[in-house]
C-alpha cells in the first residue's frame, strides 16, 4: 500500500496520559476463543472478544466452514459449536488478511480436516515465513503446499492420517507450538512440543478450559489425539500488547497517572512489565484475579525518569510483540539501552528493528540496528514524518513517542492499527494524547 494513500496519524508534542483506559481484548485470546470454541460440542460464550480485523478474519474463517457465530454485542459472541469433526469445507480460500496467527494455528486444524482448504493473506502476511509450521505438519503426515518461498498461500489436502509426533522447535514461538498441538487433536497418539524458552501458553490454558487434558510446563506442552472439547464461556482479558502503549506513554512523562484495567498478565506475557520497572518505571499490580484460566490485575503507571539498561534475553520471548514499545522507552531515558536476542523482530508485519531504527534516527536518537536487536541512546526527540510500513506496532509506538517530542509528528501509513486496536487514536486522545487521524483524500 501507497503510505500517502493510507491513514495517517498527526500528533502535536508534549502532554500526559492521565485517567482510566480499558484497551480492548487480547487478540491472542480472541483468535484461540474463537478457534475451539467452534470444534467443542455445545454452544459457548465470548465476552470481551477483540473485534480488530485480525480476529474478525478468524471468525469469518470459521463461518464459511458451516460455524453459527452470533455477535449479540460489539464485543461478545456466541459460537455454536460442531464438533471436532463438523467443519465443512469453504466455498473459497479462507483470507485471513494480515494475521499470522489465524494462519499458522489454522494450518495446524486444517490438517486434519477430510476436505481441502487454501489460506491466504494480504502481501505483508504473504511474506511471512510459513516453513516453521509446515515442516513439523509434515512429519505428522499433513499435505501442505507453499509457495517456492515457503510463504502463502497455504494449500492443505486431506491427509490419510496424522501421527502424534514429538517436535523439538528452533525457536520459540506460541503460533508454532499452538499449531502442532492443534494438528495433535486429530493425531493418533501423543504429541508433544519442546522449545528452547517458554512461550505464551494461552493454546494449553484455553484447551484445559474446554475439557482436553493437556501436560505443561514452561517450554514443553503434550496431548493425546481424539479427545473431546466440552463448550464453555471465556471471558478475554484486556490484551497486554495493547496496554503496552499506553503503559510506555505514562512511564515516560513525569506527571502522568494512568490505570489500566482488568490486563492480562500471563506470566509468559508479562515481559514487557519486568523490562520497563528494570528501567526504572513505577508500575503497580492492583486487584489480581482470574479470568477463567488468565491471570489478570488493574495496573497502574506514573511516569517518572527512566534509565537504559541492557535487556536481559531470557525476558525477550515474554515481550517480543512489545518491542517496538520498549524501545521508545528506550530513546526517552537516560543513557543507553542494549537489546539482545531478538532476531524474531524481523519476520513479523515488517523488520521491526530496522523499521524502529530508522524512525527514531529521523526523530534525532541514536539508534544502531544489530542483527538480533538494537543499541538505543536516550536523548531529545524531533519531530518529522515516520513511515510504519503498514506495521500496527510500529505506528502506534510513534504515536506515543510524540509525549516526548520537541516538534509534531507525522505517522504514515496506520490504517492495520485496526487488526489489533480498533479506536486507538479516539482512546489516546481521550487519555491525553494530542492525536489527529488523517484519512487519505
Amino acid at each position: 500500500m501507497n503510505p500517502h494513500n493510507s491513514l495517517s496519524y498527526r500528533v502535536q508534542p508534549g502532554g500526559s496520559l492521565s485517567g482510566s483506559v480499558r484497551v480492548p481484548g487480547d487478540k491472542s485470546i480472541s483468535h484461540r476463543a474463537v478457534m475451539l470454541a467452534s470444534l467443542a460440542e455445545g454452544v459457548s460464550e465470548v465476552r470481551g472478544f477483540l473485534t480488530g480485523e485480525d480476529c474478525l478474519c478468524t471468525m469469518k474463517a470459521f463461518r464459511a466452514m458451516g460455524v453459527r457465530i452470533e455477535q449479540l454485542q460489539d464485543a461478545q459472541l456466541r459460537i455454536h459449536g460442531v464438533g471436532l469433526r463438523g467443519l465443512h469445507g469453504p466455498a473459497d480460500a479462507l483470507d485471513l488478511g494480515n494475521s499470522g496467527t489465524s494462519m499458522r494455528l489454522m494450518a495446524g486444524l486444517m490438517a486434519g480436516q477430510r476436505f481441502a482448504t487454501t489460506l491466504t493473506g494480504d502481501a505483508s502476511l504473504s511474506r511471512r515465513p510459513m516453513r516453521r509450521i509446515v515442516e513439523p505438519l509434515r512429519l505428522m503426515g499433513a499435505r501442505i503446499d507453499t509457495t517456492p518461498a515457503g510463504t502463502a498461500p497455504l494449500r492443505i489436502a486431506p491427509a490419510d492420517r496424522l501421527q502424534g509426533i514429538a517436535f523439538a522447535s528452533k525457536v520459540a514461538s506460541a503460533q508454532v507450538k499452538s499449531g502442532i498441538l492443534l494438528a495433535g487433536l486429530y493425531a493418533e497418539g501423543r504429541t508433544e512440543v519442546t522449545e528452547p524458552d517458554a512461550s505464551r501458553d494461552h493454546t494449553e490454558r484455553m484447551l484445559r478450559t474446554f475439557g482436553v487434558t493437556v501436560e505443561a510446563e514452561p517450554g514443553r506442552a503434550a496431548l493425546s489425539g481424539g479427545q473431546t472439547l466440552r463448550a464453555g464461556d471465556i471471558k478475554v482479558p484486556a490484551d497486554i500488547s495493547s496496554a503496552t502503549f499506553f503503559m510506555v506513554g505514562a512511564a515516560i512523562v513525569p506527571g502522568s497517572d494512568l490505570l489500566l484495567p482488568d490486563v492480562g498478565i500471563n506470566p509468559t506475557r508479562t515481559g514487557v512489565i519486568e523490562i520497563l520497572r528494570r528501567m526504572g518505571a513505577d508500575i503497580e499490580l492492583l486487584r489480581p484475579r482470574s479470568f477463567g484460566g488468565e491471570p489478570v490485575a488493574d495496573l497502574r503507571v506514573r511516569g517518572r525518569r527512566l534509565r537504559g539498561i541492557e535487556v536481559d534475553r531470557a525476558l525477550v520471548t515474554a515481550a517480543i510483540d512489545e518491542f517496538p514499545a520498549i524501545f521508545i522507552a528506550a530513546a526517552c531515558a537516560d543513557g543507553h539501552t542494549l537489546v539482545t536476542g531478538a532476531e524474531e523482530l524481523r519476520v513479523k508485519e515488517s523488520d521491526r528493528i530496522q523499521a524502529m531504527c530508522d524512525g527514531l534516527q529521523r526523530l534525532g536518537v541514536a539508534a544502531a540496528a544489530e542483527p538480533d536487536g538494537a543499541r538505543i541512546c536516550g536523548g531529545r526527540l524531533g519531530g518529522g514524518v515516520v513511515d510504519s510500513l503498514g506495521d500496527h506496532r510500529i505506528a502506534m509506538s510513534f504515536a506515543i513517542a510524540a509525549l516526548r517530542a520537541e516538534q509534531p509528528l507525522t505517522i504514515l501509513d496506520c490504517e492495520n492499527v485496526n487488526t489489533s486496536f480498533p479506536g486507538f487514536a479516539e482512546l489516546a486522545a481521550g487519555a491525553g494524547l494530542r492525536i489527529s487521524a488523517l484519512k487519505p483524500g
